[in-house]
């Protein structure tokens, strides 16, 4: 079993309902953060996010739970539109255990995680010893972003 981290958004519509919706329907969830409101980045002009994360304990290969994701996000109602635009649930896959991967449509480590409040703080909650493969402790990142 591999430990795998997943952010949540959502910026459309029932936010909460919708997060608590994807959380249901993704397998092997151990662990849950708290939600938290966030500005929108990237494209500015629409409505804050609810964003949080989850633990997985999964099986599954990153390329298999990646495609398990997006399944709940088109359960969900999801639809692709503008890119960082709004939407109505958003599931990331962020970390897989101590895993790089680099292949066409998918990245993990999230390539912007490192980066980004939103994502790191429900990660630091989870787990604020965690590693970011080439970046570094989520606690000493969440630091350098101050």
């Amino acid at each position: 079993m591999t430990v795998a981290y997943i952010g949540l958004g959502s910026n459309l519509g029932d936010r909460e309902q919708t997060i608590r919706s994807a959380i249901a329907a993704v397998q092997g969830v151990v662990a849950v953060s708290e939600l938290r409101e966030t500005d929108p980045v990237g494209v500015t002009e629409q409505p804050a996010f609810l964003n949080g994360a989850i633990a997985v304990e999964t099986e599954l290969s990153p390329r298999e739970l990646l495609q398990s994701l997006l399944a709940v996000e088109r359960e969900l109602g999801r639809e692709r539109g503008e890119r960082w635009g709004p939407r109505t649930i958003d599931l990331d896959l962020l970390l897989y255990g101590t895993e790089t991967v680099d292949e066409p449509g998918l990245t993990v480590p999230h390539p912007h995680l490192h980066e980004r409040r939103f994502a790191l703080e429900p990660l630091a909650e989870l787990d604020p010893e965690l590693v970011v493969p080439g970046r570094g402790r989520v606690d000493e990142l969440l630091a350098k972003l101050d």
